[in-house]
C-alpha cells in the first residue's frame, strides 16, 4: 500500500510539474495572441459614402477576417479632422482604436494655429492604404490642349486665367496654389463649396481649369466633358494611363498626391504596432481588396511606419510652405 500511494503521490507530482511545464511553454502564445482581445475601431474624419470612408471599410472588412474580430467604422466629422483625430489621441493606447489619417491631417496641422494634439507626437503612423491622384482638368471645348499650352497663355496673359478649386485650406485648394507657385503663372483661384458645385463651374466654363481629386471627375472625364490635362502624382493614374503626370507635362517639380492610412496613439506598444502593421500590409496586398479600391481610383500600396511618419512630416512642411507663400489666413 505504502508503495502504491508513493508511486501515485509521484504521479499526481509528475502530472503537475508537466502542467506548470506545459503553462509556462504556452505563456508567450498567450502573451502574443492577447491582441486583438476584442473588436477594433477605425475612426474616420469624414461622413459615410467618401473615398476616405469606402476605403476604410474595404480594409475594415478584410481586417475583420484577417483578426477574427470585428472591425468597425466611427465616422466622426467636422472640424478638419480634429473631432476625429483628438478622440484617437485621447484613446486607450491599446491598438483596438485607429485614426484614418490622410494628407488632409498634414494640410489640418499646417493650416491651424493651435490643435487639442501634436500629430507628430500623438499618433503614431501604421502604414499607408493608398494613394489617389489629383487631376489638372479642363472643359473639353477649352483651346488648351495641354498642361504646357495652359501654362504658357497663363504667361503671357497674366491674371487672366481662373483656377477652380474647392474650399479655402482643402487639398485641393492647396494643390492649386501649389501649381502655381510651381509653374511661375498668376492666376486667381476661385474656390467652391464641393465637388458639385465645382464640376459645374468648370463644365459650364465660369473657371478656365479645375485642380480636383480624380475621382469625383472621372465619369466626366471618361464621358467626354471634361479633358485631363495631367495628374499630379509621381506616375501617372491607374486609371487613366494615357494622362500625363504634371512633370511629364513641363512643370517641373509639381506632384501633389493625396493618400489614407491607419494611425494609432502614440504610447501604443510597438509589439501592437507591428502586428497591426502585417494585417494592414496583408490586407492592402490581397488581389481582391486592390481591385475594390482600384474602382475608387486608388493605388492600394502600404509602408512601413517609419515611411508612413516620414510621409506625413514631409507634407506638413510642404504645405505649411504652400500656405505661407499664399498668404493664407491660419485658423
Amino acid at each position: 500500500m505504502t508503495t502504491f500511494l508513493n508511486l501515485r503521490r509521484r504521479a499526481v507530482l509528475g502530472a503537475t510539474l508537466a502542467t506548470a511545464a506545459m503553462g509556462l511553454v504556452a505563456l508567450p502564445a498567450v502573451a502574443q495572441s492577447a491582441f486583438p482581445s476584442k473588436g477594433l475601431r477605425i475612426v474616420v474624419p469624414f461622413g459615410p459614402g467618401g473615398v476616405g470612408d469606402l476605403t476604410a471599410r474595404i480594409v475594415a472588412e478584410k481586417l475583420t477576417s484577417q483578426l477574427g474580430q470585428p472591425v468597425v467604422i466611427d465616422n466622426r466629422p467636422g472640424a478638419g479632422g480634429v473631432v476625429a483625430a483628438e478622440s484617437v489621441a485621447r484613446s486607450e493606447p491599446d491598438g483596438h482604436t485607429m485614426f484614418l489619417m490622410s494628407n488632409g491631417t498634414a494640410v489640418t496641422a499646417s493650416l491651424f494655429q493651435k490643435l487639442p494634439f501634436d500629430t507628430i507626437k500623438d499618433f503614431t503612423p501604421v502604414s499607408t492604404l493608398g494613394y489617389f491622384d489629383i487631376a489638372v482638368v479642363v472643359p473639353a471645348n477649352s483651346p488648351h490642349k495641354t498642361l504646357g499650352e495652359l501654362v504658357s497663355f497663363a504667361k503671357a496673359n497674366p491674371g487672366k486665367i481662373n483656377i477652380g478649386s474647392i474650399n479655402i485650406g482643402s487639398t485641393q485648394h492647396l494643390a492649386a496654389e501649389l501649381f502655381k507657385s510651381t509653374a511661375g503663372i498668376d492666376a486667381q483661384i476661385v474656390p467652391y463649396n464641393g465637388s458639385p458645385a465645382l464640376i459645374g463651374a468648370i463644365r459650364g466654363q465660369q473657371v478656365d481649369v479645375a485642380v480636383e481629386i480624380l475621382a469625383p471627375v472621372l465619369t466626366q472625364i471618361q464621358g467626354g466633358a471634361l479633358r485631363a490635362l495631367a495628374v499630379t502624382g509621381e506616375k501617372r493614374s491607374i486609371v487613366l494611363p494615357e494622362v500625363p503626370t504634371a512633370v511629364e507635362a513641363g512643370v517641373k517639380d509639381y506632384i501633389a498626391s493625396s493618400w489614407n492610412a491607419l494611425a494609432v496613439p502614440s504610447k501604443t506598444p510597438r509589439a501592437v504596432v507591428e502586428r497591426l502593421h502585417k494585417e494592414i500590409a496583408t490586407a492592402v496586398a490581397d488581389p481582391g481588396v486592390r481591385e475594390k479600391l482600384r474602382g475608387l481610383n486608388i493605388d492600394a500600396r502600404s509602408s512601413t511606419p517609419e515611411q508612413n511618419a516620414a510621409l506625413l512630416a514631409s507634407d506638413i512642411r510642404r504645405w505649411s510652405g504652400v500656405i505661407e507663400k499664399a498668404k493664407i489666413q491660419k485658423q
